[in-house]
């Protein structure tokens, strides 16, 4: 054997271990799951073709689509690293979001430098920072969008949150109701500024409530009659606020929070049987409904039933382990 064949024979096992090592270094971590159906046939797209960034980005939203997230994130990176588009860290900024807020402001800041004019990317941004509660920083992005579009109603609804959150009520509820006069259409905006209004006792709330029952021809919406239940139980007109609440929950049968609010009045008033009644039908339509359980033991204790109050307590807490006030109340009952 001549020396040229010596060395390359001496050599190959090394390079195929080399090689080795470089495939498994290259291989993803997520293989087994983007070998599976429906991700099978995109996969095998991407082994053809590596450099083609929307087979990348087609294969990482059918993987957040099917409740894959962390595949997903690197499948939008490489689409990102491959070509910076808008859409690409859109879909990496959403989920770092949704579980690394600090990380997605260190993305968003250095992708906006290569897209510096996405709206989408920047209202991201702000609700990064608003997650991380650095409000100044959230609405000094609001307020630079809209100098350059002041008819921007989703802004208008996050900076109406910002300050919210800052405890400004009043200015909140101001850019809201200029985010009205821009969209009045926009139910869900509509159900804001109503519990906003009905919370403040605010009247105005009574004329916006009866301009969406008006808009509600299939009368399948209980939020107008339950804002206007909220309204005068804060003006501590009991009657009418009961009378609200149950036109609430004879147009959507499923709403409890119709039940729990005219309980919570019938339990103010002292007709225990009464509240009890209002709470144990709101159990028959959600057997797990947690703040059902807190208000029976409220009735149970204030009528002398201390142990059973407790058992309720201690059940509310166990169906919404957040429920610290349930826990406070059975722990402070003495037999």
């Amino acid at each position: 054997m001549n020396k040229v064949a010596k060395i390359i024979t001496a050599f190959l096992p090394c390079m195929i271990f080399i090689s080795s090592c470089n495939d498994n270094e290259t291989a993803s971590p997520y293989e087994e799951i983007l070998s599976r159906r429906p991700f099978a046939a995109l996969s095998d797209s991407i082994k053809k073709d590596p450099g083609n960034d929307d087979l990348w980005f087609r294969r990482a939203v059918l993987l957040n689509t099917n409740n894959f997230p962390e595949p997903a994130l690197a499948d939008f990176k490489k689409a990102w690293s491959l070509k910076k588009e808008e859409k690409y860290a859109l879909g990496i900024s959403t989920l770092l979001l949704e579980r690394k807020p600090d990380s997605a402001i260190l993305f968003l800041n250095q992708a906006l430098s290569d897209v510096p004019g996405s709206f989408l990317l920047r209202l991201s941004l702000a609700r990064g920072y608003a997650a991380t509660n650095k409000m100044d920083d959230a609405l000094k992005i609001c307020d630079e969008i809209l100098q350059q579009n002041p008819q921007q109603v989703d802004i208008l609804k996050l900076k109406a949150g910002l300050l919210d959150k800052k405890g400004d009520t009043a200015a909140a509820t101001s850019i809201l109701e200029n985010a009205y006069r821009i969209t009045p259409f926009d139910v869900e905006l509509n159900y804001i500024i109503a519990l906003r209004y009905a919370e403040a006792k605010n009247p105005k709330v009574l004329a916006l409530c009866d301009s969406l029952i008006k808009a509600d021809p299939a009368a399948g919406h209980a939020e107008p009659y339950y804002y206007k239940g909220i309204y005068y139980s804060n003006i501590n007109e009991k009657a009418k606020a009961i009378f609200f609440f149950d036109e609430a929950v004879k147009h959507d049968y499923y709403f409890l929070e119709g039940y729990i609010e005219k309980g919570s009045i019938l339990y103010e008033m002292k007709k225990y049987n009464d509240a009890l009644g209002t709470f144990n039908l709101a159990l028959t339509i959600s057997p797990g409904f947690a703040d059902a359980y807190y208000w029976i033991a409220k009735c149970q204790e204030a009528t002398g039933k201390k142990e059973e109050a407790r058992v309720n307590y201690l059940r509310a807490y166990e169906l919404d382990k957040s429920f610290k006030e349930a826990k406070k109340a059975a722990d402070t009952i003495v037999n």
